[in-house]
């Protein structure tokens, strides 16, 4: 019998290593409410910013100009989050201290966790890579690796946007956290790193074709193309879908290999754009500090819709209450030469539905 209860003490200990919480992965995200652009000026500023580990400091001594894109990017990724969220229970919500999301990013890995680590990678990829091609940056420029003419007959020219510098740096700086000889061999570090890369991905697999005519009358007798990056808001959709499609993983060690396999076996493996999480996400319906949920009280509803954010759904059954607001809009507006739209101001009332 005791040799049985070490044995199941040893095993739950084993367990509880390699599902260890990376408790700050994404405490750098706060360099989006803490710091003002320009403000990153010094060698000695990196090593006091909050939530950095060493690796991210050194990067930061070596790429000062960079930094702030690196803060464009957090800020991005947020006001992207909160976009694709804002009908949700958990609707991306961020706190004013530098614990930007709770607990529910910083100790549980959900989808939630596994969406805002894939949208801050893409934000920095996305942002530093907008920096190399509009020629702000002494460290990287356009990708004039692009040149000559295509199979489908157009010349390739312009300015491609320098992808591979955008994830090369990204990769650097956010995974930076989970390669920490306490973490780099625990499940959630890897689903970190898994949903970082996803995130990358959402960008560099979604480059577009742009191109310029040239020709008398614009005929486009001949054309120019460049690739360019899709919009941040294309890739916040791309990655939304992946979190309503993703597969739940355990951590699985066998013999040298060290991976994340889906919970059910029935289910076919993750890809490496797929989002990845290991724990169920709370209902969010209450304020709760264990798992960082803010509840849905007070939430403005749709009283017609049937979908997540109807008020039914939303509300968690509790019910809710309606109230006439003035709304203030534009109206009767006129073109005027030249060159400007004038309109006049007028209200109306509207029904207000917010859960109880």
């Amino acid at each position: 019998m005791y040799y049985t209860d070490v044995l199941n003490i040893i095993f739950g200990l084993c367990v509880l290593y390699h599902t260890l919480p990376a408790v700050d992965s994404v405490r750098w995200l706060a360099l989006a409410k803490m710091t003002s652009i320009g403000s990153i000026d010094s060698e000695d500023h990196c090593d006091s910013l909050y939530g950095f580990v060493k690796r991210q400091k050194k990067l930061c001594r070596k790429n000062l100009e960079i930094m702030d894109n690196v803060k464009v990017g957090a800020l991005v990724a947020i006001e992207e989050c909160q976009s694709q969220f804002k009908n949700r229970r958990w609707n991306c919500s961020t706190a004013d201290n530098k614990k930007l999301f709770g607990n529910v990013i910083l100790k549980q890995g959900t989808r939630e966790a596994a969406f805002v680590h894939a949208i801050s990678s893409a934000g920095v990829a996305h942002s530093v890579t907008r920096a190399c091609s509009s020629g702000t940056l002494q460290k990287c420029g356009c990708d004039r690796t692009v040149r000559g003419r295509s199979k489908e007959g157009f010349e390739w020219s312009g300015c491609s946007d320098n992808v591979d510098y955008g994830m090369a740096f990204s990769k650097a700086f956010v995974d930076a956290r989970e390669k920490g000889k306490k973490r780099k061999n625990s499940g959630r570090a890897l689903m970190n790193l898994h949903n970082n890369e996803a995130g990358r991905k959402a960008v560099d697999a979604n480059m577009k074709v742009d191109c310029k005519c040239h020709g008398v009358s614009g005929s486009c007798e001949m054309r120019t193309c460049w690739k360019a990056m899709p919009s941040f808001k294309k890739v916040g959709e791309i990655l939304k879908e992946k979190f309503d499609g993703a597969t739940e993983v355990k951590h699985q060690v066998k013999g040298t290999r060290n991976e994340l396999v889906p919970l059910n076996p029935q289910f076919k493996r993750h890809t490496e754009s797929d989002l990845v999480y290991m724990v169920a996400s709370p209902d969010f319906c209450e304020a709760d500090k264990k798992t960082g949920s803010l509840g849905t009280h007070g939430r403005i509803c749709n009283r017609t819709s049937k979908a997540i954010d109807g008020c039914e759904l939303l509300c968690c059954g509790r019910g809710y209450r309606t109230r006439i607001v003035t709304v203030v809009e534009r109206c009767m507006c006129k073109f005027l030469w030249c060159c400007y739209v004038k309109c006049k101001e007028c209200e109306r009332k509207v029904e207000e539905h917010t859960c109880l």
